[in-house]
């Protein structure tokens, strides 16, 4: 038997009871209801009104199926986080919280978290996101001719682009193939659910019981997104809505969809400047023979020879583990904001020129990073040609994503036995 905190009461369950069986996995109940209560913490803490517990039990067993799915795919595909990559990720979360790693480990217990079954989840997240990479973002292409479509869309909008939108969701979803009463069926049930937000019903409590989108257990929020962002099904309604405003259902191959104006910000401005950096690294990889922690030695001692006279780039040829830069005394060339990760980036930023940086962790190992020179210029019609690429790019995932994930479930085979 397993024990479950349920609002201070120990509830007793048996933790090899199945709930679902998911292609040649399972999901144990203990899984489950480990994850309803997560999810409930966090909906109290933001004071969100909690659906009906059996609502709230369905769509954490659906949301568990979709990822039991996608991590088995991965695995089958060989898709896989070494321990060097995940140990970056949560040490970048512990900074993002400016805490230590240890006051990180520290802060999850006080919250009834494990810190195993946190880096356990991170691990999954990654795997799953490097999956739809593989499977989705990589067959995704913007042409020229869209960039320059969308720029023109942009002009004759006055600017119109650069506003940003708050939009909530809801899917009500059909099935791959679903016959013509199946799509009646969802219509009529996203009708009825639009009928009642309009009466009063609170959109992201609709959303956490009855949305069957990735977003239903975050009320539906899809985040800020400039127009170009938004995917192309809603676009068209958005310049005729008011905050507050619903408009549905929304018809398209994964189903119906309501769509809700939260919040809108203004423009940003036309004019951009862009800082290009001329930089060069040394790093230092963990690996078989290397752990992290003498990596990180390694790097130290290396700054520190740099520190005392020797020449950065001669350290560079002999010791970085980027061959590419390494050739060239760990020479990058000249840098445009986007290009490295936050980590790196960021610090390189934060550097005067020819300052050497502190030893800097990314996803790739341990950094020592210097600024050779700075270039600042107008570089408006640039920006906003990688600007629009970019938020291309972003509203074809979303769009593929979301048809990509409805396949996976109704081609899969899955059977519920939570109940019996």
């Amino acid at each position: 038997m397993g024990l479950l905190f349920v609002h201070g009461i120990v509830l007793a369950y048996p933790i090899d009871r199945i709930a679902a069986v998911v292609d040649d996995g399972v999901i144990l109940e203990s899984e489950l209801y480990f994850k309803v209560e997560s999810l409930r913490r966090t909906l109290l803490q933001s004071k969100t009104r909690l659906p009906p517990e059996d609502v709230l039990i369905k769509q954490v067993l659906e949301r568990l199926i979709v990822d039991k799915l996608q991590l088995q795919m991965a695995e089958r595909g060989g898709i896989k986080v070494d321990e060097e990559t995940l140990h970056a990720a949560v040490q970048q979360i512990a900074q993002r919280n400016n805490m230590s790693l240890e006051q990180f480990r520290k802060s999850l217990a006080s919250e009834g978290m494990d810190y195993g079954d946190f880096v356990e989840q991170i691990r999954n997240e990654i795997t799953i996101s490097r999956l739809r990479s593989s499977q989705v973002n990589s067959q995704i292409k913007v042409s020229d001719l869209e960039v320059r479509n969308y720029m023109e869309t942009k002009d004759k909008s006055a600017g119109g682009a650069e506003e940003q939108y708050l939009l909530g969701h809801i899917l009500i979803a059909t099935p791959s193939a679903a016959s013509s009463s199946e799509v009646q069926k969802a219509k009529e049930k996203a009708e009825k659910l639009l009928s009642e937000i309009r009466r009063g019903m609170d959109f992201k409590q609709a959303a956490l019981s009855a949305s069957d989108d990735e977003q239903a257990l975050k009320g539906g929020d899809l985040g800020w997104r400039k127009k170009a962002e938004i995917p192309s099904l809603f676009a068209e309604y958005i310049d005729d809505m008011n905050e507050g405003d619903v408009v549905g259902p929304v018809h398209s191959s994964s189903g119906f969809h309501l769509i809700k104006l939260l919040g809108l910000k203004g423009k940003d401005g036309a004019e951009h400047r862009l800082t290009k950096t001329h930089a060069r690294h040394i790093l230092i990889k963990p690996n078989e023979l290397i752990n992290n922690d003498d990596a990180r030695k390694k790097i130290v001692a290396l700054r520190n020879r740099i520190e005392h006279g020797e020449d950065f780039a001669t350290l560079a040829k002999g010791h970085s583990d980027d061959k590419g830069s390494a050739v060239k005394g760990g020479d990058l060339g000249w840098v445009q904001p986007g290009a490295l990760v936050p980590a790196f980036e960021s610090t390189m930023n934060a550097l005067a020129i020819k300052q050497l940086s502190e030893p800097v962790q990314t996803q790739f190992g341990w950094h020592l990073i210097q600024v050779l020179e700075r270039q600042e210029s107008d570089d408006t019609v640039e920006y906003l040609k990688n600007q629009a690429r970019e938020e291309i790019f972003r509203r074809k995932v979303d769009e593929e994503t979301e048809l990509w994930i409805r396949r996976l479930r109704d081609e899969a085979y899955v059977e519920i036995r939570l109940g019996q």
